[in-house]
């Protein structure tokens, strides 16, 4: 949970040094960024959702002297474009697009760090590309398995824990 506390623990507000729009084709084109050290070890970052969006504070988990942060915005999802567009968006496009990104940028191998839905994002790439994972940090694991849809969705899952804010 990020708090007060947590916040002041993480690393200072950082810059994007680079950021572009790298085309994968079927007319979708993912906003990508780049921040901290560009000899660092690369870290990508893969945001929560389907249909999140990264966002600057997610650069602050990394010391950016040691760290090449690389954040994106997975297709129809936060400044990629087209902006909520499910024609040719699925996990298979996705675990192509990270391939693509981490091509173009000329990077070996990465690692990644996930978020809920970014959590089964990074476990399909890694299944897809074992070769080029150094290694991965998972948080708020979502499988995306009809439990934890139930658990998510119905009255029957979290709502029996917290009524008031799943309402």
């Amino acid at each position: 949970v990020l708090n007060k506390d947590t916040l002041m623990a993480l690393f200072p507000f950082l810059d994007c040094r680079h950021h572009f729009y790298l085309p994968v084709g079927d007319g979708h084109h993912l906003y990508v960024e780049e921040s901290g050290n560009p000899a660092g070890l690369p870290v990508v970052v893969l945001h929560g959702g389907p249909g999140g969006g990264s966002s600057p504070m997610q650069r602050r988990f990394f010391d950016p002297q040691q760290f090449r942060i690389i954040l994106l915005d997975q297709r129809g999802a936060g400044q990629s474009r087209p902006l909520a567009g499910t024609q040719h968006n699925t996990t298979a496009h996705l675990v192509a697009d990270l391939e693509t990104v981490r091509e173009y940028l000329g990077i070996e191998r990465w690692m990644l760090f996930g978020g809920s839905w970014g959590v089964t994002l990074a476990l399909a790439y890694a299944v897809a590309h074992a070769e080029r994972v150094s290694g991965m940090v998972l948080r708020g694991v979502f499988l995306c398995r009809q439990q934890d849809m139930d658990w998510l969705y119905t009255e029957q899952g979290a709502a029996r824990l917290f009524p008031r804010e799943w309402r």
